[in-house]
């Protein structure tokens, strides 16, 4: 596993263990840079539900970062951890 891979997962597991929670668009951010990082660009699966707002907010924020090299979805994902961490 190279350096930014370490930093990557690293930056995933601090951020699981900070106690303040933060907030939704945060979220949704982390959320979509970390599955543009491992998986790359979105699939064409919908939520399974009309219904489903939390699960069509992921996928629109996983969406928005179609064509993001997944290295630089890494190194957004660590900046924005950094932020959160400081």
């Amino acid at each position: 596993m190279n350096e930014l891979h370490s930093q990557f997962h690293q930056a995933a597991n601090d951020v699981r263990q900070r106690k303040e929670r933060p907030d939704n668009d945060t979220l949704l951010a982390l959320y979509g840079l970390y599955k543009q990082a491992l998986e790359g660009d979105v699939h064409d699966c919908e939520p399974t539900s009309f219904f489903d707002f939390i699960g069509t907010a992921k996928q629109e924020a996983w969406a928005r970062l179609k064509g993001v090299p997944q290295e630089e979805a890494m190194r957004q994902y660590i900046a924005l951890v950094r932020q959160l961490l400081d």
